[in-house]
């Protein structure tokens, strides 16, 4: 039995295994029941310390909007008593005892002045566009034609394939996602070679749709980002296609190994710092996964389950930060937010590449993965609320946790006074203060939600926990169905999905949100800087747009 305190984080779950075939009960139905762990309800549990760090920025700017607001009356009020002709006379006045040279220097350094601001600020990184691969329909396989394909490769006895099927009968991934023809075969498939061809198939397929919806030559991207959690080979995936494209030679490039499914929007960040530093140019950033090279052939259940969600895919995007560029580009980035909870062992071990007792060497998931996610979600968004929140979901959510606190702590002495190391965990529970918690409305600071399409459970569970409709969830229950875990390239599969749809408009505002081994949680937030039309081609969901969305993504 479960203690008291994490009875809330537990769901049972009758389950019908059907007629017994042998013993004492054959012929008979049988049931059992599941027992899961839920997400932490983390709206409930918020680390102070991370909300101040997102405060942090605002107050950055805080000067701004207390003075900017003041001087514009003060000085409207002035020159709205004036006239005309007294404001010309007061002007002449006012300046007619100042010399030449006075009146020069003044304008030199308000020239400059502005010169350095303009100058220093960040420079906006719009995303002209991008692409996503959809492989050839020989390589779409239905659930039950996986599980064959799994048999006849030879590699697993009849306990490890019972397994994958019900995972899969329960992972909301639907009978159209993509696998490697390898994987059928009984020999050893992880090998340099398949890797290269898998990657070769994905990785040039999604760029030369990019290439071609964008009109940019190869030649003319000064930064390349590729991000691919497992396979790394030598020479890397960024020089494969370097080569492949013949790039030019003092392109920027760069590779991101061993950073899960969140490292899509790891390697969006670090395309930002590199336009950032170099002005006038534009990059690529490639997020993928290799499907076969990370299959696992052995019998150990927790390794088993990567199998049955991962499926083939690969995104191209384009940023730049040309300022001619805005005109024909889709959305201007405005915040990334990224957590590592890597220093805590049980996080970093949530999602583990390692070999079983055959020596197979697999990705280990942690039976505690969900909770784990749920913690590193909290500490996230907790941080990017107050950059996004609208002011009033700000002050109430603020206003909330202070009064939680102090309702909280009354009798506990001085110690209990230091916020940074108070257990919001425990101060948050409305037995211990009293206080209902106040839940953020995040629909309020976006229109649109991509986030990351690991499972259905964890699509649910963040559903309810952010506390969203169907329809904002839809992108990431469709991409699950459709096109299965695509790992970092998930979340622009989703926003292709709402651009099929024809549901961006002018100023729209995109939460991008995954998370991946580490463990990391990692958001980005785009706004549209025009309406997107319906894409007549080079849209993964043309194909299948009618069907989506059905009463059992839910």
């Amino acid at each position: 039995m479960a203690p008291n305190t994490e009875q809330h984080l537990l769901s049972t779950e009758i389950v019908n295994r059907g007629i017994e075939p042998t013993g004492p009960d054959a012929g008979s139905m049988t049931f059992s029941v599941r027992v899961r762990r839920r997400l932490p309800d983390f709206v409930q549990s918020v680390n102070l310390k991370y909300v101040k760090l997102g405060y942090h920025y605002l107050i950055n700017h805080a000067i701004y909007l207390a003075t900017v607001p003041v001087l514009v009356l003060v000085f409207g009020a002035e020159i709205g008593s004036l006239s005309r002709e007294e404001l010309w006379r007061k002007l002449w006045d006012s300046t007619a005892g100042y010399d030449l040279a006075t009146v020069l220097a003044f304008f030199a350094v308000f020239v400059f002045t502005l010169s350095v601001y303009f100058m220093s600020r960040p420079r906006s990184i719009y995303l002209i566009d991008f692409a996503c691969f959809k492989p050839t329909d020989d390589l779409k396989v239905t659930k039950e034609e996986f599980i064959e394909l799994a048999r006849k490769s030879g590699k697993f006895d009849e306990a490890s394939l019972e397994f994958q099927k019900k995972i899969l009968q329960s992972s909301g991934i639907g009978d159209e996602t993509y696998v490697p023809k390898a994987i059928m075969s009984p020999d050893n498939i992880t090998t340099m070679k398949e890797g290269r061809a898998e990657a070769s198939m994905v990785i040039f397929g999604a760029l030369d749709e990019l290439f071609k919806k964008t009109r940019v030559r190869p030649k003319d991207v000064g930064v390349l980002v590729v991000n691919c959690s497992i396979f790394n080979p030598t020479p890397s995936l960024s020089a494969m296609i370097i080569n492949h494209y013949k790039m030019r030679g003092n392109i920027l490039s760069f590779n991101l190994g061993g950073m899960g499914c969140s490292a899509g929007i790891i390697a969006v960040d670090l395309a930002r710092d590199m336009l950032q530093a170099n002005p006038n140019n534009v990059a690529v950033v490639v997020s993928t996964e290799m499907v076969g090279y990370n299959w696992y052939p052995g019998r150990d259940r927790s390794m088993l389950i990567p199998n049955c969600y991962i499926r083939m895919g690969c995104s191209a995007v384009l940023l730049s930060n040309r300022g001619r560029d805005y005109r024909r580009a889709k959305y201007r980035l405005e915040h990334i937010v990224r957590t590592h909870k890597g220093a805590d062992d049980r996080y970093f071990r949530s999602v583990y590449q390692e070999e079983d007792e055959q020596r197979f060497k697999g990705l280990k998931i942690s039976k505690d993965l969900v909770e784990i996610g749920g913690d590193a979600l909290k500490t996230n968004i907790t941080t990017l609320g107050p950059l996004v929140l609208p002011l009033s979901e700000q002050l109430l959510f603020f206003a909330t946790l202070v009064k939680r606190y102090f309702s909280g702590s009354k009798g506990k002495g001085a110690s209990a006074a230091k916020i940074d190391t108070f257990n919001w965990s425990q101060a948050a529970s409305p037995s211990s203060s009293g206080t209902k918690p106040y839940i953020p409305d995040y629909k309020l600071a976006f229109e649109h939600f991509c986030v990351h399409a690991a499972s259905k459970t964890v699509v649910n569970e963040l559903q309810r926990n952010l506390g969203l409709s169907d329809a904002n969830v839809e992108p990431s229950r469709a991409t699950l169905h459709r096109f299965g875990n695509t790992s970092s390239s998930s979340i622009w599969y989703e926003l292709a999905y709402l651009e099929a749809k024809g549901r961006i408009k002018r100023g729209d505002r995109i939460w991008q949100l995954s998370f991946g081994s580490g463990f990391k949680c990692n958001s980005a937030v785009w706004k549209s800087v025009r309406s997107i039309k319906k894409p007549s081609s080079n849209n993964p969901w043309l194909d299948c747009l009618d069907r989506y969305p059905f009463e059992a993504l839910s």
